[in-house]
C-alpha cells in the first residue's frame, strides 16, 4: 500500500478493499499533453508499462474496455473480434464521464460506474508491474498485471498487431 499522503481515489479504495498490493504514484500533469507517453516520461518509466484505458462500443455487445500500452493504438478489428462484435469504435469523449465516472486522461479500468467486459493486451504479462490511471489526472496505480487482471476481470488477448 502507498504510504504517501495522496488523496485516495475510488480506484485505490477498491484495491484497498480487495486487500491487494499496489502503489499510488503521482506525476506532474500537463493539460496540453495527456498522453500516456507524457505520463511515462513523468514517471521515468518505459511507456510499454504505462497502459491506457479505452472505452469502446461494439455493434453487438455494447460497451467494453480495452487496456493497451500507452504508445500503441487499439486495432479495432482485433478488439471487435475478441469482444464478440463485427465492428466497434471508440466512444465519443462526451460519453466518457457519464458512462464511466472518469474524465479523459484519468480513466481507470478500476471502479467505473458499471463493470464492462474488459480486455488487456497480452504484453502486460511481460512485466512485474504496470501502471494504469488512478482515476484522476496526476495519479497512476502501479500494480502487478495479474492483480489488475483479477480485479477488473480482464481477458488477456492481442489488441494490436505487433
Amino acid at each position: 500500500m502507498s504510504s504517501t499522503k495522496i488523496n485516495k481515489t475510488n480506484a485505490a479504495r477498491l484495491l484497498d478493499k480487495a486487500n491487494v498490493s499496489y502503489d499510488l504514484i503521482s506525476y506532474e500533469v500537463d493539460e496540453s499533453d495527456l498522453s500516456a507517453i507524457h505520463v511515462a516520461a513523468g514517471l521515468g518509466e518505459n511507456v510499454e508499462q504505462v497502459f491506457k484505458t479505452l472505452v469502446l462500443h461494439g455493434d453487438k455487445t455494447g460497451y467494453f474496455v480495452c487496456i493497451v500500452p500507452g504508445d500503441k493504438e487499439v486495432n479495432l478489428k482485433l478488439a471487435a473480434k475478441v469482444s464478440g462484435n463485427k465492428s466497434c469504435e471508440l466512444i465519443p469523449m462526451k460519453e466518457l464521464l457519464p458512462l464511466t465516472g472518469y474524465i479523459r486522461g484519468a480513466c481507470s479500468p478500476i471502479g467505473m460506474k458499471r463493470h464492462f467486459p474488459t480486455y488487456i493486451h497480452q504484453t502486460c504479462l511481460l512485466f512485474p508491474y504496470i501502471y494504469v490511471s488512478g482515476g484522476q489526472r496526476g495519479l497512476q496505480i502501479k500494480v502487478a498485471p495479474e492483480i489488475l487482471i483479477r480485479e477488473v476481470k480482464a481477458e488477456v488477448c492481442s489488441l494490436f498487431v505487433h
